[in-house]
Order: C-alpha cells, then sequence, then structure tokens
C-alpha cells in the first residue's frame, strides 16, 4: 500500500492506492474509491467549504499522485 496524506486550510487529506484499488479520504471520512487494478485512476471530493478536490494517479515504473483544489495543483509526488 502506498498512502499520500497533506493538510489543506486545516483538513487533512489522505489518498490511498492498495491492490484492490484507490480511496480518497477527507477529515477521515470516504468520499471517493476506484475499485480493481488500474495504471490511472482519478479520485474527486469536496471540502465543507466546497472546494472541489481532485486526485490524479497514475504511473509505469511507480505510483505518482497529483492533489489538485478547484484545479489548482496543491501536491505532486
Amino acid at each position: 500500500m502506498k498512502k499520500w496524506e497533506i493538510n489543506y486550510c486545516g483538513n487533512t487529506i489522505v489518498v490511498e492506492n492498495r491492490i484492490s484499488g484507490e480511496r480518497l479520504y477527507v477529515n477521515g471520512d470516504l468520499q471517493d474509491e476506484q475499485i480493481g487494478i488500474a495504471d490511472r485512476s482519478r479520485l474527486w471530493g469536496q471540502l465543507q467549504t466546497g472546494e472541489t478536490i481532485k486526485v490524479s494517479m497514475g504511473g509505469l515504473f511507480g505510483m505518482h499522485c497529483r492533489i489538485f483544489i478547484n484545479s489548482k495543483l496543491v501536491f505532486s509526488e
């Protein structure tokens, strides 16, 4: 399992990549989940303020994660 965690304006955003799929948690609540094996994945969520979260994951030789808030990149690994 690979896990990324960021804090954004007092909110904890956690993205998990497992063999069984990917998950997006916001402040401990599951907001989106993709089930199955894929080389790319997109997850969506929303903060209490109404801001939209988009997570893009993918990669050939390792999983990379990018987190966008309202279409602005806030995390990249």
